[in-house]
């Protein structure tokens, strides 16, 4: 029985627990199949379980998800230590919630299926891992080893019977962070579509290319003509401001650590180019169709990549031990230290050279708000 047909019966609670304890990027990606789910279930109350900072995430996507309820984690899944104290509350607040359905898209389920199944839904369904414990055939799809990850989500979605809403990401901005995000523009004197954003942070040391490649690739940005902003979180920090020591003065603004994540993107939409590492910000370029050079160290270059190759170039140097499970490589990170900054350098410039970017217009939207789903451009995009 498709799911379609389960949410038509009339004794149906309708209420959906879905299960994605997992990073900015992550979700992002799983954006078109929490799309599907919402447009073949339109009358369920939607939850995702997720990490603590995905609260925000269900405030920013409120047109497809309702509510919120944080994951304490749990022994052996790495997102988060696990709060064994908050383990059996958080599990009796579940079962109390009486969920008819539980979907697990956390990946292969290999742990995250039993943690589904504690949760205590009437129905459960999700990936199972490949030659591992399917529990329920109809309700459970092996886990793709191979796509990449948006098309891996939407696979489950396939499998379940909900009709697919498009690939596209999305990354709704409310009117305030719009209006922050030009008064920061202004108060800096960024011409739109003059700087280039360079994003040199990623939350594993695996994941990040060096922070004096980054400041040899801004260099070049800055002797091109081009206005270099700097951005990351409080933590990251400390990496802008060696980027920004061999830069010149008034050549660069260093916004790490003073945009939240909705005023940041609302900067970045007027970005020449991104240069990042593989990380959740590559995805808010995708979302918003700012062109982008996103440097792949750990990561699997075809899973994460975004979908439109001609906007977003992903450029890795090829290593057997990738993806990467590790926080510090214990070989010398070949992957960042061979991918040469003049290989980055060659790739930028050539962005750079062009008079514009191809614009990618949308149907007409309403004025941006948070329901409107996907925010429109800057007008000359």
């Amino acid at each position: 029985m498709a799911l379609t047909e389960l949410a038509s019966r009339r004794d149906t609670p309708r209420r959906i627990a879905l299960f994605r304890a997992l990073q900015l990027g992550d979700l992002l990606c799983a954006v078109p199949a929490l799309r599907a789910v919402r447009n073949g279930l339109p009358d369920a109350e939607i939850t995702l379980i997720g990490l603590p900072w995905a609260a925000q995430f269900v405030r920013r996507f409120a047109r497809l998800v309702d509510r919120f309820v944080e994951f304490p984690g749990f022994p052996g899944l790495p997102e988060r230590e696990p709060d064994i104290g908050a383990l059996p509350r958080f599990l009796a607040d579940a079962q109390a919630a009486r969920y008819d359905l539980a979907i697990q898209m956390h990946g292969r389920g290999d742990l995250t299926n039993s943690i589904v199944a504690a949760l205590g839904a009437k129905v459960t369904a999700g990936f199972c891992p490949p030659g591992g414990h399917c529990p329920d055939p109809l309700r459970f799809l092996q886990w793709p080893d191979s796509g990449t990850e948006i098309h891996r989500c939407i696979a489950l979605t396939d499998f379940l019977g909900l009709a697919r809403a498009g690939d596209r990401l999305e990354f709704p901005l409310d009117d305030d962070e719009i209006a922050q995000g030009d008064a920061l523009l202004a108060r800096h004197r960024l011409a739109s579509r003059r700087f280039v954003c360079v994003h040199p942070g990623a939350r594993l040391y695996t994941r990040r290319w060096p922070a004096d490649y980054f400041a040899t690739v801004a260099q070049d940005v800055v002797r091109r003509g081009f206005a270099v902003v700097l951005t990351g979180s409080g933590e990251e920090a400390l990496i802008t401001r060696r980027i920004a020591r061999a830069l010149p003065a008034g050549s660069f603004v260093d916004l790490a650590g003073h945009t939240e994540l909705g005023v940041f993107a609302a900067v970045l939409r007027h970005a020449r180019l991104l240069v990042a590492n593989d990380t959740g910000v590559s995805h808010v370029a995708a979302a918003l169709r700012v062109p982008s050079i996103v440097v792949c160290c750990g990561a699997d270059p075809q899973r994460f990549a975004p979908l439109d190759h001609v906007l977003h170039e992903v450029l890795h140097h090829a290593v057997p031990c990738r993806p990467c499970a590790h926080v510090h490589c214990p070989i010398g990170h070949p992957c960042a230290q061979k991918l040469s900054p003049e290989r980055v350098i060659a790739h930028v410039d050539a962005r750079l050279s062009r008079r514009r970017e191809a614009p990618l217009r949308f149907p007409a939207l309403r004025p941006a708000s948070v329901r409107d789903g996907i925010s429109p451009p800057p007008q000359g995009a």
